[in-house]
């Protein structure tokens, strides 16, 4: 399979699992062309034209040709250096791998990865939050993270494959598409009652039972295991954490339960003023799962050998 098949195949997926829907990512994609027709041509040339079609700033090939014949995959959570050293080294004995697949973003898709966070006043906007105050909370909280990763050195890793002629490609909010659209479904299905019985549900999934093994299984960080759920808000998709104020506006909406990837500490601070119960999944686990769900279609259109690593463990359906 070549490497631009792979590429076009998960955002392809990405953009079919995305919870926003269809017309939305439309009227994304039509507002940056918009956008590139409108400028000079001389700022055309800078524009990433990756942009036109792919909605995800934070998926994208990094390093080789996109002609490249792919049989074997190096995949990993992260990719840095030492990962990118380590396919070097399985090269050394006799493995040759033909493309490092990273699930969080490298190089240039790290440095402007924010750019996916937009994606979240829309889903914020389904359950219920007005979307002129989702959009304008969602602004703020983007410029903070773009502030936070501007001094990052953010192409070593890209750097090493370079140098070591080692093809690199990260695919991030496609498979996170993945796991908020199963989960969602699931609870949607399932319909728990209490938290405890959510907790129960992640319990039966694979790659929540390998966390739990591993000491990074699902946990109820706020709320106790016999509070009803009321609605249920799966919020795993959209880059990173949104809105630190945002509890009290999905409180207002209706909103009983959250299941999250992760909750940092800041975010913890203002759930706790409210009466949302928030049960945290676990990262990397819920990463696995979104990555599991994408790869279980990528391989059935081409065999591909895989070589887990980095916190990344293939369950297949």
């Amino acid at each position: 399979m070549k490497l631009s098949k792979i590429y076009d195949f998960v955002v392809k997926e990405g953009i079919a699992a995305d919870p926003r829907g269809k017309d939305a990512i439309s009227k994304n994609l039509a507002g940056v062309k918009k956008e590139y027709e409108a400028l000079k041509e001389k700022d055309k040339t800078l524009f990433d034209k990756e942009k036109l079609a792919n909605p995800y700033a934070d998926t994208r090939i990094l390093n080789g040709d996109p002609a490249t014949e792919v049989k074997k995959v190096l995949l990993g959570v992260d990719i840095e250096v030492g990962e990118v050293l380590l396919a070097d080294r399985l090269r050394q004995a006799g493995k040759k791998i033909d493309l490092v697949l990273s699930h969080h973003p490298e190089g240039s898709a790290y440095a402007n990865f924010y750019e996916v966070m937009g994606m979240q006043a829309d889903i914020l906007n389904k359950f219920g939050v007005p979307i002129n105050i989702a959009e304008g909370m969602l602004k703020d909280r983007m410029r903070e993270v773009e502030r936070r990763i501007m001094p990052a050195n953010h192409t070593r890793a890209v750097d090493a494959a370079k140098l070591l002629g080692i093809p690199v490609m990260c695919c991030h909010t496609p498979a996170d598409n993945h796991v908020v659209t199963y989960l969602q479904k699931l609870f949607d299905s399932r319909k728990p009652d209490t938290v405890g019985e959510i907790l129960d549900i992640l319990k039966e999934i694979p790659e929540y039972r390998e966390g739990i093994k591993i000491n990074a299984g699902p946990k109820i960080l706020f709320g106790d295991p016999k509070n009803r759920t009321g609605k249920i808000f799966v919020d795993m998709t959209g880059g990173t954490e949104g809105p630190k104020d945002i509890f009290e506006k999905l409180e207002t909406a209706g909103v009983g339960t959250i299941v999250a990837m992760h909750v940092g500490e800041e975010h913890f601070k203002n759930v706790q003023k409210g009466h949302i119960n928030v049960v945290i999944a676990g990262h990397i686990q819920s990463d696995n799962l979104g990555l599991n769900l994408l790869l279980d279609k990528l391989l059935k259109e081409e065999k591909l050998e895989l070589i887990e690593c980095s916190g990344f463990k293939r369950i297949a359906r």
